[in-house]
């Protein structure tokens, strides 16, 4: 889908990257060994990004890091335009809404980090049926042509776990 529309598959990465997930921050080099390119490309595409105001960045000793620009008026269709490619909505309409009582539903490791790797793990907290849930994800990881691991906690687990999750540095997907 967003090949098509947007040819250089950097750009789509950093796309990717950084709007799959407000709190995803990055400098050149991590950036161009994690997408396994040269920096020049990288560089070039982080600066018509920054010029055009999707990125800010802030320079960090002799280091700059990058991240998204939240306060940019075209943020937030970006945000939902990445998260359709990812198939994100698919999941909260497919798997979140029809599950009954989801307190919480956010996305943790490398969709959370900003890296399409082809496995989302998305973590549930609330009463949820498993047998249901693991019927809807079938479903949902055909139309999005995506794996998904999920992880089923109480409230009480969630909060016993809240520090290794990370939740702060999660996508998230539902709250209610």
């Amino acid at each position: 889908m967003l090949e098509k529309l947007i040819t250089s598959k950097t750009r789509i990465k950093l796309l990717l990257k950084f709007f799959s997930n407000k709190h995803s921050r990055a400098y050149l080099r991590s950036l161009a060994e994690e997408f396994g390119e040269s920096t020049n490309s990288v560089r070039l595409e982080l600066n018509n990004l920054s010029e055009a105001g999707y990125l800010k960045s802030r320079e960090n000793g002799r280091t700059i890091e990058y991240q998204v620009n939240t306060e940019h008026p075209l943020y937030p269709e970006l945000r939902k335009l990445v998260h359709k490619y990812l198939g994100l909505d698919n999941i909260v309409e497919n798997v979140i809404k029809k599950l009954g009582t989801v307190q919480m539903a956010f996305i943790t490791g490398d969709y959370a980090r900003g890296i399409d790797s082809g496995i989302i793990d998305l973590v549930l907290v609330g009463d949820i049926n498993e047998q249901n849930l693991q019927q809807l994800v079938r479903k949902a990881e055909q139309a999005i042509k995506r794996k998904i691991r999920s992880l089923v906690l109480t409230l009480s687990e969630f909060e016993a776990l809240n520090k290794t999750l990370n939740p702060e540095k999660a996508l998230w997907l539902w709250k209610s």
